[in-house]
């Protein structure tokens, strides 16, 4: 499963009544109100949980969570960036 399909069957169910139909990688998530601000902490602590990636809050923006691309992107990063550090 890729960081993608975790992030479309998540957001799917928690915020769409589990109906992840017309969900892509680049679906304005924000600009169309499927989660909002209180959501993306619930988000966070899930890729917390799933990837163990710590999200710094100066990364909680909407350009790193206003798609499932930009999510995915993000905890990419964070990965690459803690596998350095180790």
């Amino acid at each position: 499963m890729t960081t993608a399909d975790f992030l479309i069957g998540y957001i799917a169910d928690a915020w769409m009544g589990g109906d992840a139909g017309g969900l892509r990688a680049d679906t304005p998530i924000l600009d169309l109100n499927i989660i909002d601000s209180a959501a993306i902490f619930d988000l966070v602590h899930a890729l917390q949980a799933e990837f163990g990636v710590t999200v710094p809050l100066q990364e909680i923006t909407p350009a790193n969570f206003g798609s499932v691309g930009a999510i995915a992107a993000l905890v990419g990063r964070l990965d690459e960036e803690e596998k350095s550090v180790r």
